[in-house]
């Protein structure tokens, strides 16, 4: 980065980066629409998931505890309708949560460099590890959408910004750490299963995004694989 003013430019070259990044992440959630009585193509996994009776029938109870899921992840219509974006939503969840404390089983994140941060796409999960060593994690990212892939291979965090805002639009992205371009790891708003996904970035729950802040620096490895769903 050598001296001020060129940190300066790559700084407002960042922004025009990743502006439009993070606006569609603040923008209205879309009108709630009427529950549905409509029994979906997924309606026994889903009831299954929600530890409802799995009878594949809809009632208004079933409909109610869709909906209030699919509000709170920002699924959307969320009218209770037990389709395939919902069970995406909840099957990654369920496969998430199967990982468990082994995240790199399969070893695929780079050992051999120290202290990296992993991600990987196919799962939506992050860590960091030390060599074999877990640090932190794994703890559920937001990635980029079909077209906005996150981009995968070796990278380095090269510069960070913990106040991140575009001079642009005026987007906050707070703990922001960029890897390649004007993607990064930052902190959102939204439910990490909320779909379709970011423009790029790695979005992370805002705490998950602080520890990472405190964990990782200039220099050290990020190691994207993988391919997320939908893309």
């Amino acid at each position: 980065m050598g001296d001020i003013r060129r940190r300066g430019a790559v700084a407002l070259g960042l922004t025009a980066l990743v502006a439009p990044l993070t606006l569609a992440l603040t923008a209205a959630p879309a009108q709630a629409a009427s529950c549905t009585a409509k029994a979906g193509p997924y309606q026994k996994k889903v009831e299954k998931f929600l530890g409802r009776k799995a009878d594949g029938k809809q009632s208004t109870a079933d409909c109610k505890a869709i909906r209030a899921f699919q509000t709170k992840h920002g699924i959307t219509p969320d009218a209770g309708y037990a389709g395939p974006i919902t069970w995406g939503v909840m099957d990654l969840m369920t496969k998430q949560k199967a990982v468990g404390k082994n995240p790199n089983r399969s070893g695929k994140c780079p050992t051999n460099k120290g202290r990296i941060a992993c991600v990987d796409l196919s799962l939506q999960l992050s860590w960091i590890q030390d060599g074999k060593k877990l640090v932190y994690g794994p703890v559920p990212v937001r990635t980029g959408r079909d077209g906005y892939e996150t981009r995968t291979g070796l990278k380095k965090v090269y510069w960070r910004n913990i106040d991140h805002v575009s001079t642009i639009y005026h987007v906050p992205m707070p703990y922001s750490q960029f890897f390649d371009g004007g993607q990064a790891f930052h902190s959102v708003g939204v439910s990490m299963w909320n779909p379709p996904g970011s423009h790029g970035c790695v979005n992370m729950r805002k705490a998950d995004a602080k520890k990472y802040w405190s964990l990782l620096k200039k220099g050290d490895d990020v190691y994207v694989y993988g391919r997320k769903p939908g893309t």
